[in-house]
């Protein structure tokens, strides 16, 4: 099992930026791809990014294509999420997750019940 602690949300106004950052402990982490998932009120919990459990593949949903940028530093225990040119349809509680089992070569999970631990979530708002 590994525990996962997810920072950096806040408030921003529609066209900026903000990071997210996931802290990893109690297992060893670059055996195992990451993931960002996020929840808006009354919406299902959705899937924005993965990362390889090597960094070297990633994965986006459309919806961020090209906006947000994941990515992990396997010395750190750190995955990270970049998002830029935030919108208000992005405001939700962003997750990270770790994958629930081992993949081998760089492959990106996608599918919700491909992930075994989550975090606590951490909330981001955009404004029009």
């Amino acid at each position: 099992q590994v525990q996962l602690e997810e920072s950096g949300g806040g408030l921003v106004q529609a066209g900026g930026s903000l990071r997210l950052s996931c802290a990893a402990s109690g297992r060893t982490f670059n055996l195992y791809a990451m993931g960002w998932f996020r929840q808006a009120p009354g919406k299902e919990r959705e899937f924005v990014a993965s990362v390889s459990r090597s960094g070297i593949s990633t994965y986006y949903a459309d919806s961020v294509k090209g906006r947000f940028t994941i990515s992990r530093d396997n010395a750190k225990n750190t995955v990270l999420l970049q998002m830029n040119t935030l919108r208000p349809e992005d405001t939700a509680v962003y997750y990270c997750a770790a994958a629930r089992t081992y993949f081998s070569g760089n492959y990106c999970p996608v599918n919700l019940l491909e992930y075994g631990d989550w975090g606590q979530g951490t909330q981001v708002t955009v404004s029009s």
